[in-house]
């Protein structure tokens, strides 16, 4: 069985990479931005490369080859099977919602968000002229539970035409099971509302854990939902921007297809079209199997960690993702100020957790997608933040 290399500490400044070129103080270490500090595996670099060494890059053709390697992907991993038929590329799964938002809601119509939930799926639903309407997810005992009342309630308003699933869940880590899929659906299917399920974490699930899409919860809810894809975060090629949205619905279909061309976001580079195609293969499936296997043990070495040295600041039991999600009531600041001190005393950058809606206030969020050496370094940093701001 062929061996990764997790370990190596791969310099990224210099690159123009947004997580570490950000700050101007080169001490400052990032574990904010959620890429990951990992090399692409070796699939993908074989594949880029012999693109390169072709040496001519115009306009890009999306080949019946990627939407076999894509299909294939998740019918083999994830027991999903849908036609070729119904999919549409764009550059990334956050201009595929903002097209989905435009084809299916008009100015006005409300957009039901489980919070705290990435941030983007705020600006979208408002760059659309839509409103945000927020369930707050529940915190008990260092999880997050759906508010299936307060869910209901929302969805019930006429004026809500769409759910945004985070599937599974950023920030809150969670992989959901079927039942609370189907229960989410089920409302939906009782009040008319459309489920668009963001399932670009779908790869990154740790052990005991199962990652269900959306999708394939059966036909009923198939044919009133959307689901948006990408190889990007799991194989880590966010820069080479290809996604996909799974429409089964043909009238649908063509008004999201129409949206992307308003939008400007139906072309895509040859890049993330041969990377894509090399991630959902047999050698990239390995890849991914010691991927995850890495960041479960980064996870279960922070959760050590914080069980000894910070256990007045409790973590989210990490089910999915490689994001770890820490209250941080306990300093009695707010996430805002958290994240200005840290990187300013701490020389640590790690995101507030109202990025993600005020329901994230108090909470901070971690990448754990790096070197292990990375993650005790942030942790040491942050400790010593506490002892000096609680002597």
């Amino acid at each position: 069985m062929e061996t990764y290399d997790f370990d190596t500490l791969v310099d990224r400044r210099g690159t123009n990479s947004y997580k570490w070129d950000s700050a101007a103080d080169p001490d400052i270490l990032p574990m904010w931005v959620a890429d990951m500090d990992f090399r692409a595996a070796p699939p993908i670099l074989r594949a880029l490369r012999q693109r390169v060494d072709h040496a001519v890059f115009g306009y890009t053709r999306v080949p019946q080859a990627y939407f076999d390697a894509v299909t294939g992907w998740f019918a083999r991993r994830h027991d999903w099977h849908f036609p070729a038929e119904w999919m549409l590329y764009t550059s990334g799964v956050v201009p595929a919602l903002s097209a989905i938002i435009k084809a299916l809601a008009e100015p006005g119509d409300g957009v039901l968000l489980l919070t705290p939930v990435y941030n983007c799926f705020f600006s979208s639903v408002r760059n659309n002229g839509c409103k945000v309407v927020a369930s707050p997810l529940v915190w008990q005992d260092a999880t997050y539970h759906i508010d299936f009342d307060d869910f209901e309630r929302r969805a019930a308003d006429p004026s809500t035409r769409l759910f945004l699933l985070c599937n599974p869940h950023n920030p809150a880590g969670r992989v959901w099971s079927r039942e609370e899929l189907t229960r989410l659906g089920d409302i939906c299917l009782r009040h008319g509302v459309t489920v668009i399920a963001d399932e670009i974490h779908c790869e990154l699930v740790m052990p005991g854990h199962v990652y269900i899409p959306y999708g394939s919860l059966g036909d009923k809810y198939l044919h009133r939902s959307v689901t948006c894809n990408s190889a990007s975060k799991a194989f880590n090629i966010a820069g080479l921007q290809m996604a996909n949205i799974v429409c089964p619905d043909d009238a649908w279909r063509r008004r999201i297809d129409r949206a992307l061309n308003v939008n400007e976001v139906c072309d895509v580079n040859p890049f993330g079209v041969v990377a894509t195609q090399a991630a959902y293969s047999d050698e990239g499936a390995a890849w991914l199997d010691a991927l995850l296997a890495y960041l479960y043990d980064n996870d279960q070495f922070m959760l050590r960690y914080q069980q000894e040295h910070l256990p007045d600041f409790p973590l989210a039991r990490l089910e999915g993702t490689y994001l770890a999600w820490m209250d941080c009531r306990a300093l009695g600041l707010s996430s805002a100020e958290l994240e200005e001190r840290l990187k300013s005393e701490a020389r640590l950058w790690l995101n507030a957790g109202t990025m993600y809606g005020e329901d994230g206030e108090g909470f901070m969020r971690w990448n754990l997608a790096c070197p292990r050496t990375r993650v005790a370094e942030g942790l040491e940093r942050f400790r010593r933040f506490v002892d000096a701001v609680r002597p």
